[in-house]
């Protein structure tokens, strides 16, 4: 017996804790709230939030950090007749941003 594909989600989970090894990982599937609207997908999987916490952005520009992110999750990019990933916002501090603005 097979085990069902991992989701988006775990995916993106996987792929964001190996590269940047983070202290805070929230992964929202956002598809739901997008149905109807371009790159919407029938099974949903094609709108994510995330915030990632992680002492690897450090000394590097937002821009850095956001092509860092796409590049470290590039394979769930692609067209929507393909199911790719259609929007993705990110949030991504270091830990003593993420304490300044949470308090924790």
């Amino acid at each position: 017996m097979t085990e069902p594909a991992p989701s988006r989600a775990d995916r993106l989970n996987a792929a964001l804790s190996r590269a940047f090894a983070p202290t805070v990982l929230d992964i929202q599937d956002d598809s739901a709230r997008h149905a109807g609207h371009a790159g919407a997908q029938p099974g949903g999987e094609t709108h994510y939030s995330v915030l990632l916490v992680s002492a690897a952005f450090q000394g590097v520009s937002r821009v850095a950090r956001s092509r860092a992110v796409h590049s470290a999750i590039s394979a769930e990019f692609g067209t929507a007749e393909q199911g790719g990933l259609h929007a993705l916002a990110l949030t991504l501090r270091t830990p003593a941003e993420h304490a300044a603005e949470t308090g924790k």
